[in-house]
């Protein structure tokens, strides 16, 4: 591939595991904080009900990805909070307000996922060959701020040159828009790019309708064919010897 100068990565299922424990968990967490917070403001509201609103939280937040937008973090928590009480939001002070929000977030580093060891050595290797690398993550109940924190954590954020949250953007996957943001970014085009994820509609389908070359990281098993990979890869290993 001659002509590729910048590799594109999602996040998560691609550089970092997570499962549906650890997701359940950070839900769990997310929960009973906002409960025991409220209380101690005086508010009291059955679990259900704080489990509801954090459902429909969800729900609205996929409606507006299926345009191919997003809510800022806050903005999410607060959608969060007003589902709990109507109103809710304008009654509680701000310090209630930023302690959810902080907790909402922080869960992510109470149940983290981990990272892919092959990784590291996979970024590495097309760092040192020239290649300009980008992160392009749908951020869901985590702030990009958050992100940025986890890679440097862990060694990975000085790999990147350009990363492209969310939440952050208000954009997200499979949107055109959010792949051109990250290549121009990059200070390249999406001819030159290349795209790798695990998500067939939101890594492949937004990828090969941003113009750019497209690889499918493992089987998609369970996934809606909606888009075909230019390449396809069962481990991160395989892409160097890809490009």
């Amino acid at each position: 591939m001659d002509n590729i100068d910048a590799v594109t990565f999602d996040l998560w299922q691609t550089l970092i595991i997570d499962n549906r424990e650890l997701g359940r968990s950070r839900a769990t967490r997310r929960l009973e904080k906002t409960s025991k917070c409220l209380e101690a403001s005086g508010y009291h509201f059955d679990y259900a009900r704080i489990q509801e609103a954090y459902r429909q939280c969800y729900r609205i937040c996929r409606e507006i990805h299926l345009d191919g937008r997003d809510y800022s973090f806050d903005h999410q928590v607060l959608i969060f909070i007003e589902n709990i009480g109507n109103g809710l939001p304008q009654e509680l002070a701000q310090g209630v307000i930023e302690t959810i929000n902080y907790w909402y977030g922080e869960a992510f580093f109470d149940f983290p996922p981990a990272v892919d060891p092959t990784a590291y050595d996979v970024l590495r290797r097309i760092k040192d060959s020239g290649y300009k690398i980008g992160l392009i993550s749908n951020t869901g109940m985590t702030p990009g701020r958050l992100f940025r924190r986890y890679l440097g954590e862990n060694d990975l954020l000085d790999f990147f040159d350009v990363l492209t949250f969310s939440d952050e953007v208000l954009l997200c996957k499979p949107s055109v828009a959010i792949f051109d943001l990250t290549v121009d970014g990059l200070g390249s085009s999406p001819g030159r790019s290349l795209h790798v994820g695990d998500h067939v509609k939101n890594d492949i389908f937004g990828a090969n309708n941003a113009g750019m070359k497209s690889v499918l990281l493992g089987t998609a098993e369970g996934q809606e064919m909606v888009a075909n990979p230019d390449y396809r890869i069962m481990d991160l290993k395989e892409l160097y010897k890809l490009l």
